[in-house]
């Protein structure tokens, strides 16, 4: 059965395109993915990704807890801080990406949030408690009360003040506070986001999701802010280069070779799962690494399309492509084996029946 978020009706009654993501019925677009695109470059947009999956962990080892399952260094968050990270399984692959956010701590309990995939929810549940390993230390699945909104853009903390008490453009990059929106307290203002404009996610309960959803775009009609649907958000995050889990890395994929050992962190942190095996990785040297490119021509490259060097011999995959609202060409990303996946090197996208130039490019691929 497809799941709902508390502001499905909403959706429906804007007259958003709807369809089935990761078992969820989620917006796809509302206007147009190019009007929504520009809108959070240039201005400010307002996503529902409340289909997201929270968990709350809590208690005198829930870092270590956290610090086993996950790349990144946990023990280095300060409250109000959030990072990026991911869990590796026990082959090399990756579980899930997902952010974790350190809350207030009551006594000597540390206290987090886990914010992760969709789809990934009940996988991500299961393997935590696989390596729990009797860690004092306990989590809640908090998905299904928790609403979760994405403001970003340019005049995001221009909208957002209008309804708190407190200055939002002061939060630094990956940290948070807990404040007033509108008529609700408490909610947790995070100054992060997968689109590379700025802007903040708030986290609050899923019975208020309407009313914050309507303050916002009320609050934000100045600016011309339009509601935005998944489409929009996919063309935003590769514009950036950010991984979607699913596509760009999944349980096959080593964070070593999605670029991504800035969150693997090897030397400062003890023993994780699967550490000895990304440690080998390293040490023997990855066969293929995920790089962007740009293609020559309209055609938009799709996920699994082979990636060929110019002698037409099959040197890697594509993992994500579309067509870039701001730089009006295709552009997408996948991975190539050595020495092909250096910056500049020119490779052929095979699309059935034909094959159609491309060049590897830095990302980001827009500067914002």
């Amino acid at each position: 059965m497809t799941k709902k978020t508390a502001l499905y009706s909403t959706h429906i009654d804007s007259g958003a395109k709807m369809a089935d993501f990761a078992g969820f019925e989620m917006p796809i677009v509302y206007s147009s993915i190019k009007e929504e695109h520009k809108a959070v470059r240039e201005r400010v947009g307002l996503f529902d990704v409340s289909h997201m999956g929270t968990f709350i962990v809590e208690g005198v080892e829930a870092r270590k807890w956290l610090d086993h399952v996950t790349t990144n260094n946990v023990s280095a968050l300060s409250e109000g801080q959030a990072h990026y990270t991911c869990m590796p399984n026990g082959s090399g692959g990756i579980v899930d990406d997902l952010l974790i956010y350190r809350l207030p701590s009551q006594s000597d309990k540390l206290k987090y949030m886990a914010v992760v995939n969709a789809s990934n929810i009940e996988k991500d549940w299961n393997w935590m408690h696989e390596h729990h390993h009797g860690c004092d230390a306990t989590a809640i699945n908090t998905s299904q009360n928790t609403a979760l909104l994405a403001l970003q853009g340019p005049k995001a903390s221009e909208v957002l003040n209008k309804l708190t008490d407190m200055d939002v453009s002061e939060i630094p990059f990956y940290q948070f506070i807990h404040g007033k929106v509108g008529d609700q307290s408490d909610v947790i203002i995070s100054a992060t986001g997968y689109t590379g404009s700025g802007g903040f996610e708030l986290y609050f309960p899923a019975d208020k999701a309407e009313q914050i959803w309507s303050q916002l775009l009320k609050a934000g009609q100045e600016f011309d802010i339009l509601p935005c649907g998944l489409g929009a958000r996919d063309t935003l995050r590769l514009e950036m280069g950010f991984c979607l889990y699913g596509n760009d890395i999944d349980d096959t994929t080593s964070p070593l070779s999605a670029g991504l050992g800035w969150i693997t962190k090897l030397k400062s942190k003890g023993k994780f799962v699967g550490r000895s095996i990304i440690e080998r990785q390293k040490e023997e040297g990855l066969e293929q690494r995920l790089v962007g490119f740009t293609i020559q021509g309209r055609r938009v490259p799709r996920k699994d399309y082979p990636i060929l060097d110019e002698n037409g011999h099959t040197i890697g995959r594509v993992t994500s492509g579309s067509l870039s609202p701001t730089l009006g060409v295709p552009i997408g990303m996948g991975y190539v084996e050595k020495p092909h996946n250096k910056v500049g090197t020119s490779i052929q996208i095979d699309l059935g029946k034909k094959q159609v130039p491309a060049e590897i490019t830095k990302r980001p691929f827009v500067k914002v």
